[in-house]
């Protein structure tokens, strides 16, 4: 069985729903996710979302989460701003250092958006001000396997407006 990382609001490959989104059209909320058949030996999770086509800047860190429990399968959609939840997960720094999900905005053309999962085999130690390039860090030697979910987002222009439900 393969450690799988899907979601309800779109399929691997496809169109990020507006709803999740840092536009006009959205309300920058984490859209939910879900994951199936981690490794075996897995002590906690960490996610990161990534924007890697954004060609002055590089890749830009859209979400850190990290020391999800073993036993948790999914977050529900709209996980709050806040560095740290009742069950011992974490949030990290995006590329705006807010600890806080950070929906698709890209300026121009449809970017990639990569949501990833890792299983660990051990707990991280907690920083607040962990970020994607700090989490990779900590991340080495302890990674059991790690799952992908690929979602697409360009921004939407006036000639689309009929199309999205726009009033123009």
């Amino acid at each position: 069985m393969e450690f799988k990382l899907s979601s309800k609001a779109f399929k691997n490959g496809e169109l990020i729903p507006d709803l999740y989104s840092n536009t006009r059209l959205g309300k920058n909320i984490s859209p939910p996710l879900n994951w199936e058949n981690p490794p075996e030996g897995t002590k906690y999770f960490a996610i990161i979302v990534e924007d890697v086509d954004a060609p002055l800047v590089g890749i830009i860190s859209h979400w850190v989460l990290y020391n999800i429990p073993p036993e948790k399968r999914e977050l529900p959609e709209g996980i709050p701003q806040q560095e740290s939840f009742s069950d011992g997960t974490i949030q990290g720094k995006n590329f705006f250092k807010r600890n806080a999900y950070l929906g698709p905005s890209p300026p121009f053309g449809t970017h990639r958006y990569y949501f990833k999962i890792f299983a660990l085999d051990a707990k991280l130690k907690p920083d607040p001000k962990m970020t994607r390039k700090k989490l990779l860090k900590a991340m080495e030697r302890h990674i059991l396997g790690e799952a992908r979910l690929m979602g697409l987002y360009s921004q939407k222009i006036a000639g689309n407006a009929k199309e999205n439900n726009l009033v123009v």
